[in-house]
Parts: C-alpha cells; sequence; structure tokens
C-alpha cells in the first residue's frame, strides 16, 4: 500500500514506540483479524515493500508463533506487539496506519508516513526517471523496475513482472534502462541487476542506508 496523506485519521489513536500509530478504526480492524486467525499469533510486522516519487510501499502481516523475525523493532501496544523491519526502522518511523472499508476483497489498509522516499538527491532523480521513463514503457509487457540503492556511482536495481526469469531483462538493463540513467545522470557509470531471475531471490546484495 503506498503512503499518502490519505483521510483524516480518527482521534482516538495508539502511538507506540517509534511514533508508530494507529488509528481506533484499524485497531478494531486489526483485532478482529487476528481474534479469527486459526494459528496462534505473535503480533503483526510493519515492513516496506517498495517505493516509487509518490512514497512508500508498505505491507502489514501477521506473525504466527516460533516464526518471530530476528532483527525487527518491538513494539508493544495494548492489544498486540507490532514487530518493525528492522533495517527500516527511520523509514517507518512516525507512520500512521487507518483503515476504511473499499470492498470485500482490498485491504482497506491506508499508510501515511512522513518519512522521504529517498534521502540521497541522485536517487531521487533516479526513482523520478524510473517511474516517469522508464516503468510505463516496460510496463506494457507486464514488467517493472525498483530502485533499491544507490552506492557511489551504481545503482542497483530489481526487475520484477515480467523482466523477472526474462532471458533479454539484461538487454533490457543494458541498451534501455542503462542508457536512459546515464544520458540524464552522467555521474552514474552502471546499473546493476540484483535479481536472481532463476528464483526471483536477491542472495548477494545487502543495502546500504539511504
Amino acid at each position: 500500500m503506498r503512503s499518502g496523506q490519505g483521510n483524516a485519521m480518527t482521534t482516538e489513536a495508539l502511538t507506540g514506540d517509534l511514533g508508530i500509530t494507529f488509528s481506533e478504526v484499524a485497531r478494531e480492524k486489526l483485532l478482529e483479524v487476528l481474534t479469527g486467525y486459526p494459528e496462534e499469533v505473535a503480533g503483526l510486522r510493519l515492513k516496506i515493500s517498495g517505493r516509487t516519487s509518490e512514497g512508500f510501499e508498505h505491507v502489514l502481516t501477521i506473525v504466527e508463533k516460533n516464526y518471530e523475525p530476528s532483527g525487527d523493532a518491538i513494539v508493544q501496544y495494548p492489544d498486540f506487539l507490532l514487530y518493525v523491519e528492522g533495517e527500516r526502522i527511520d523509514d517507518l518511523r512516525g507512520t500512521t496506519i487507518h483503515y476504511e472499508f473499499k470492498g470485500p476483497n482490498v485491504s482497506g489498509l491506508e499508510f501515511a508516513n512522513p518519512n522521504p522516499v529517498w534521502r540521497d538527491p541522485l536517487a531521487q532523480e533516479i526513482q523520478r526517471i524510473f517511474d516517469e521513463q522508464v516503468n510505463p514503457q516496460i510496463a506494457a509487457h507486464g514488467g517493472f523496475v525498483q530502485l533499491l540503492d544507490v552506492q557511489g556511482s551504481k545503482a542497483y536495481i530489481e526487475m520484477g513482472g515480467g523482466c523477472q526469469g526474462c532471458g533479454m531483462a539484461n538487454v533490457t538493463l543494458k541498451q534501455g534502462i542503462e542508457v536512459a540513467v546515464k544520458e540524464q545522470l552522467p555521474e552514474i557509470d552502471e546499473l546493476i541487476d540484483i535479481t536472481d531471475h532463476q528464483s526471483g531471490e536477491n542472495p548477494y546484495y545487502k543495502p546500504s542506508k539511504k
């Protein structure tokens, strides 16, 4: 779910450590889900699943007992524990979570995140190029490219959707995406695709904090 200003949050809200707030409506809905969950629950986990120039994309999931993630920050609320993705604590600090019914098969969770998507101006520019030029073109083939990090003159990216597992992914990267970025940002000399196109996993890449 993408962050944004959204609708006004309810005044009866629960704010825990790290300034992460659940509106009363969100709390009631989450308690309903947790109560009806068939397995023993350890808590909820908040993480970032992606980002665009418009904001972060968030995921809130149930954590089952004995499957608690290591390295996360743990915030105690009156009704549940919240696990906050350890590597993205600064990016999640101050997030407000609200719920609004939008249909029977729609999450309804809304996330208002006050943090900048990228603190690095160079990363901001690459993200803009992806959003405005690259992704609209490859979306026609069911693919997308996500910026993960910028370290020096190298940008680390992940290719997904129709690009993942595609034998032409490297050609797309070198002849299309990399050319577009380097033409506008000569300080970038290489785009590195960290996607394992066999499994879709990224075992060799560790992000820096931006």
